[in-house]
């Protein structure tokens, strides 16, 4: 019910969340692989089941359909990256935060950055291989600081590891109407458990993470579809229409036909 783009983007932030907090704000995947460079501002980000504190001249590498939120103060500035699933061009297969501190290594992505945007606004001739070499070298530098020892990622103690079990589960299973008793027996333990260690991790409970991946979800179906929202309902696991829009009117204050509009 989505059409995933199969050419490289580069967008403001801004554009990528189309002023509309939501769409960056409520925890969600994406069909296709997104690099964030924010160049100024600071927020919180969840990503690979764990919330941190995010500012300037950080990097964050979301793979295809990896559980992520972004929190970012109005003042925040910076590129994202959108690269389609199934590319040829080698990429990180988990997601990354990278807090870039050299100087220099932040000048080259930011360089890199600018100049696939003034490609991409040129319209030239050939713009899409020109779009598919910049992202090329985008790649590089973003393999190259994943090397360095600075950036190791960092060990997970165990209520860590279970809250990114559970957000890598999300993106394939939001969909099934199952509760938070269904995945606590998937992961092994029991679903108190599982809300005390994401809720420990992420600073939202499971319950809290799934509700807004649907919501999501439904947000954007709305928008993006003409789509009935009793499609909607049934496409994303609900029982009925009533119960859907009861569930859009909690978790949002409107019911889907005003989210429509």
């Amino acid at each position: 019910m989505r059409n995933s783009g199969h050419d490289i983007q580069i967008l403001t932030i801004g554009q990528l969340s189309q002023g509309q907090d939501w769409q960056l704000r409520l925890a969600h995947d994406r069909p296709y692989n997104l690099l964030l460079w924010i160049t100024r501002g600071q927020g919180r980000v969840l990503i690979d089941g764990s919330r941190r504190g995010v500012g300037a001249h950080n990097a964050l590498f979301v793979p295809t359909r990896s559980l992520f939120a972004l929190e970012l103060g109005r003042q925040s500035i910076g590129h994202a990256v959108l690269i389609p699933d199934g590319t040829s061009l080698r990429l990180p297969e988990i997601p990354r935060h990278l807090r870039i501190r050299d100087v220099g290594v932040q000048s080259e992505l930011t360089q890199l950055s600018e100049a696939m945007l003034r490609e991409d606004l040129s319209a030239r001739p050939l713009r899409a291989d020109a779009l598919e070499a910049h992202a090329a070298l985008i790649s590089v530098w973003l393999r190259r600081q994943i090397s360095l020892e600075e950036h190791a990622m960092d060990r997970r103690n165990a209520a860590a590891r279970l809250s990114q079990a559970f957000c890598g589960l999300l993106p394939t299973r939001y969909r099934s109407g199952d509760g938070m008793a269904e995945y606590a027996n998937t992961l092994g333990v029991t679903p108190t458990h599982l809300t005390r260690a994401v809720k420990a991790a992420t600073g939202r409970t499971a319950a809290d993470l799934l509700t807004e991946r649907v919501t999501y979800e439904a947000r954007l179906l709305l928008k993006d579809t003409t789509e009935p929202a009793q499609n909607i309902a049934q496409y994303l696991g609900f029982g009925s229409a009533a119960y859907f829009t009861r569930f859009m009117q909690h978790h949002t204050g409107s019911p889907p036909s005003k989210l429509r509009q």
